[in-house]
């Protein structure tokens, strides 16, 4: 799978990063295999929530050794059962000190990625269908100030209506915020999963997504079959809205998203699959 995924040329894959480093050792030796076996250019996902910064140096250190130059710098979700120790020495409370600190150990060593959220941080959502205007602009302003200690590039998180994704990127620019904005694109594979996956993140749906979902969410053919029609729709609506490429949220799964980029024309037919995962 990962031969065939090199075939097809992306810009580059992303390595996952388990709550509190708790997939450290695994998602490095991925990452090493990547650029070393299969010669992909390999971004690590690195999250600080209650990780110290001894065992962050240790992290970079290892990446620089194996080969490893782009990191997304995250703050991350908890493990289970921790509170947040971002007041005690030597813990970092969010991305921007996170950012700050690679660029301070490694200067521009590695290429950073920070992460942009279209429809607000679901941390400054409260039980309103929508972020406020307030919050959403304070969260814009604190993309900024990743971008401005030293992140090179911005993944969204996923979405499904276009016009907030465009919005947020005039808004950005508006700011002053200038890299690279890249959308990121979940593909639909199963009704269940997707009715999970956007109620966790609070993801706006569409009616009319909904809708069609819901008329074909009996048959699992059917809900892969208009996932692909409706994300290559909305693929080429952000390609003609002249975005540097697509962030793919693959999760393992290639048939979907290969079926998405053949329609696009970033592949050629013979690259997606009639059958597989």
């Amino acid at each position: 799978r990962v031969q065939r995924m090199k075939d097809l040329g992306p810009a580059f894959v992303d390595v996952t990063w388990g709550a509190g480093g708790s997939t450290q050792e695994l998602s490095l030796e991925l990452c090493q295999n990547f650029s070393k076996r299969f010669g992909l250019n390999t971004q690590l996902h690195l999250t600080c929530a209650n990780m110290h910064k001894t065992q962050l140096s240790e992290v970079l250190n290892k990446a620089k050794e194996f080969g490893i130059e782009n990191i997304l710098a995250l703050r991350g979700d908890l493990p289970p059962g921790q509170e947040l120790r971002d007041k005690e020495e030597g813990y970092f409370c969010n991305a921007v000190e996170l950012v700050r600190f690679i660029r301070e150990e490694h200067g521009d060593h590695f290429g950073i990625t920070v992460a942009g959220y279209p429809e607000g941080h679901i941390d400054h959502w409260e039980d309103e269908p929508r972020i406020s205007e307030e919050e959403y602009r304070k969260d814009l302003e604190f993309l900024k100030q990743k971008v401005d200690a030293g992140a090179d590039c911005i993944i969204t998180q996923l979405f499904y209506d276009v016009n907030i994704f465009l919005k947020f990127v005039e808004d950005c620019r508006e700011i002053g915020i200038k890299v690279p904005i890249l959308p990121g694109v979940m593909p639909i594979n199963t009704y269940g999963g997707f009715v999970k996956m956007t109620g966790f993140s609070k993801t706006i749906v569409p009616q009319e997504l909904r809708e069609g979902l819901e008329a074909v969410k009996h048959s699992e053919e059917e809900v892969k079959a208009y996932g692909v029609q409706v994300m290559a729709e909305m693929c080429e609506t952000l390609l003609k809205n002249k975005v540097p490429g697509l962030h793919l949220y693959t999760l393992n799964l290639e048939k979907s998203a290969l079926e998405i980029l053949t329609k696009v024309d970033m592949i050629s037919p013979q690259d997606s699959p009639s059958q597989g995962s």
